[in-house]
């Protein structure tokens, strides 16, 4: 009897395990490859303006800027207007990838190595160590989830810290203090793209 039920669990997990897997380790391929590409680009020859290029393309590529986008506006996304909408996504690319290159001298040196995938309900967490001379190792997991039927990033959780939690956060506490106002917000969005450097 004992035999028959954990065979009958067995044969009803089995089902649910061999998706998470395949989700695990495309994950897994996801953040590999990218992160390949990342240390690339940061270690390799070029001035700042051919590897923030090289960076927008792996960007464009690899992470759901447009959902992280909505994310990070939270429920004011609903309450935009369409025109509002529409101004707000290019613009949060924009600064999300400046802000990215921009530490990109920072990392040179660098080296990463990518760990275990573990499935989160609809995301996997693919946990790595990024090394850069003269500093302690950093844990970063990588939050993947699929986005237009491909895996795409969603977030990076740096020692801990959710870059989209944060970013959310910063928006919302804007936000109040501008009496709720999406325009309010693009328009400093609008200010920090075009600001050197």
């Amino acid at each position: 009897m004992l035999t028959r039920r954990i065979l009958l669990l067995a044969t009803t997990a089995l089902p649910l395990a061999a998706p998470a897997r395949a989700q695990g380790d495309a994950a897994t391929a996801l953040v590999q490859k990218l992160g390949q590409e990342l240390v690339a680009v940061v270690n390799g020859p070029g001035g700042a303006a051919d590897k923030q290029t090289a960076l927008e393309k792996i960007i464009d590529r690899d992470v759901d800027v447009a959902g992280v986008a909505r994310f990070c506006l939270g429920r004011f996304w609903r309450t935009a207007t369409p025109d509002q909408q529409r101004d707000y996504l290019p613009l949060f690319r924009k600064v999300l990838i400046k802000n990215i290159t921009s530490k990109v001298g920072e990392y040179k040196g660098v080296s990463m190595t990518v760990g275990r995938a573990q499935p989160k309900e609809d995301e996997v967490a693919v946990s790595s160590t990024v090394i850069r001379p003269n500093n302690a190792p950093n844990r970063v997991d990588w939050i993947v989830a699929t986005a237009g039927g491909a895996p795409k990033v969603v977030d990076v959780v740096a020692e801990g810290t959710s870059l989209r939690l944060t970013q959310r956060s910063d928006y919302s506490a804007y936000l109040s203090q501008n009496n709720g106002s999406v325009q309010a917000l693009i328009d400093a969005m609008r200010r920090q793209a075009s600001q050197p450097g």
